[in-house]
């Protein structure tokens, strides 16, 4: 994300633990709620996390959503489907217990995975990763590969129409019209999260969109992991501070 807003001061101060009170809270995944892993399917949901999800919501009267890159059917799988979710960067979105809101997979998307494994045959490390309606192509384990598999993404991007989104060691291709921050109106304007103040937490690029639209709601954002130039207004260190936030909130700790 370029924004001329963003803060080149790298060193913000932590959240005060009153910011939950009363906030509409939404947390990224990766790199926020769990590290993030060697490959997509490394990641380990814990009960402790879960639980602890599910207390803070509670306490928020369900003001609570996981909003991420991965795909709504993967969050439900980790464990996180009693949540409110926004998927696949903002395209997908779903109540708990209730079918997922999103676009048809597009015949575009099925033609950049089959171009993104013929890239990654043979390439140990480089690992194509299928969503439900996107597809991503990762280099964690070969980034010698990463400039090429840059100019593979941009190519497709341009050549299908599809929207490219980088992350850490990972392009992926989606269709456009929705990033995190456009999850995070839609959802302020729909119960549960409609009324409270909105707070994002992330880590990557990604949730630049989203610290924006909750500064634009007249909330904000928290910036968790290396400092950089963000539109946030609070950091935490790593995914472990996180956790020790959250838990302040659940006691409403001051």
């Amino acid at each position: 994300m370029s924004d001329s807003r963003l803060s080149p001061v790298p060193d913000l101060p932590p959240p005060p633990p009153r910011l939950l009170t009363g906030a509409a809270l939404f947390l990224d995944f990766d790199g926020t709620l769990a590290p993030i892993a060697d490959t997509p399917d490394g990641v380990e949901v814990d009960d402790d996390l879960l639980a602890l999800l599910g207390r803070l919501r509670d306490r928020l009267d369900g003001r609570l959503a996981i909003v991420s890159g991965r795909s709504i059917a993967t969050l439900r799988d980790f464990g996180f489907g009693q949540f409110l979710l926004a998927g696949t960067h903002g395209l997908e979105l779903a109540e708990p217990g209730r079918p997922v809101e999103a676009p048809a997979r597009l015949p575009a998307i099925n033609e950049a995975e089959a171009a993104f494994q013929t890239f990654a045959a043979g390439k140990a490390g480089v690992l194509v990763e299928r969503k439900t309606i996107s597809v991503g192509l990762h280099f964690r384990g070969a980034p010698q590969w990463g400039r090429e598999a840059g100019d593979l993404a941009a190519s497709l991007a341009d050549r299908l129409d599809l929207a490219l989104q980088p992350g850490k060691m990972l392009y992926e291709l989606r269709p456009g019209g929705a990033d995190k921050g456009s999850a995070v109106r839609t959802l302020m304007r729909r119960a549960p999260m409609a009324g409270g103040t909105p707070l994002f937490i992330g880590d990557d690029v990604t949730d630049e969109e989203g610290f924006a639209v909750a500064r634009d709601l007249g909330g904000s954002g928290i910036l968790v992991g290396v400092p950089r130039a963000t539109l946030a207004a609070f950091s935490l260190e790593q995914v472990a501070a996180v956790r020790h936030y959250l838990a302040q909130g659940v006691a409403g700790t001051d």
